[in-house]
């Protein structure tokens, strides 16, 4: 049997990839002997990830925007050699509120950099998989991207656009063996999430503590789901196991039933 181990030394981009989700899907394929390259937009989190792993390659990079973008695969390609898999793990929550509330600019922000971030990056990351000989790409979705989201409006739509855009890779890209796959994270732990309770609450008039226990009730296992959840899977997808799956939406979220 195949064993959930990285072929030697494969070449990984992650995405925001200096802390939260991203930072553990870095350190775990790092401990699995990937090469990895990761961009975000923190000088902080970039120097916490560089003291912590001073053999691997850091950008900053907003991926939204097409010059940073294209500068990011100029240093992949200096530091890697090449390119073997891209995690699309860059994202934001967006704002929160009814859709005549939500301002213009930050629909545009959330859609830019949860979706249009995906394209930019994978553009330019198809050239160098295809040149490797094949790859994997798995792009970060979420349990919005298959719930309608009441008052998450631009995430959600943001969220299922990428769903449609790993299937749509998936039938274009295996012809060249580059497997296409999004996970869908549910309700992580995290400063992130805390904040989208905290603001739902307000929005709502109840306590940060009634609104955290209505979500963990939406939750068949109730509890949340942690970074290194969403890391293993990754791992599984980079890995020999993962060969013949492409395609897929894969729910890591304790089974999200509704939001």
């Amino acid at each position: 049997m195949k064993q959930m181990t990285l072929a030697q030394n494969q070449r990984v981009l992650v995405t925001a990839g200096a802390s939260g989700i991203g930072r553990a899907i870095a350190d775990l394929l790092i401990e699995n002997g990937a090469r990895v390259h990761v961009c975000d937009v923190s000088e902080a989190f970039l120097d916490d990830f560089r003291r912590a792993h001073p053999d691997h390659g850091t950008s900053v990079c907003d991926v939204s925007d097409e010059a940073q973008v294209a500068q990011l695969f100029v240093d992949v390609g200096g530091k890697l050699g090449g390119l073997d898999a891209l995690i699309n793990n860059a994202g934001i929550a967006g704002p929160t509120g009814g859709v005549e509330e939500i301002a213009p600019a930050d629909w545009r922000r959330t859609i830019d950099i949860c979706l249009v971030g995906q394209f930019l990056c994978t553009r330019l990351a198809v050239p160098m998989l295809r040149a490797a000989g094949g790859g994997a790409i798995v792009n970060m979705s979420s349990s919005a991207g298959r719930f309608g989201y009441a008052y998450r409006t631009p995430y959600s739509a943001a969220k299922w656009g990428v769903i449609g855009f790993t299937q749509s890779l998936a039938k274009e890209l295996g012809p060249s063996d580059i497997r296409v796959n999004a996970i869908l994270p549910g309700i992580i732990e995290g400063p992130r999430m805390e904040r989208v309770i905290r603001d739902r609450a307000a929005q709502a008039g109840v306590s940060y503590q009634t609104m955290e226990q209505e979500y963990l009730n939406r939750i068949s296992l109730r509890r949340m789901t942690g970074p290194d959840d969403v890391a293993g899977m990754v791992l599984y997808l980079l890995s020999p196991l993962g060969r013949n799956i492409s395609g897929q939406s894969l729910g890591i979220d304790g089974n999200v039933e509704s939001l």
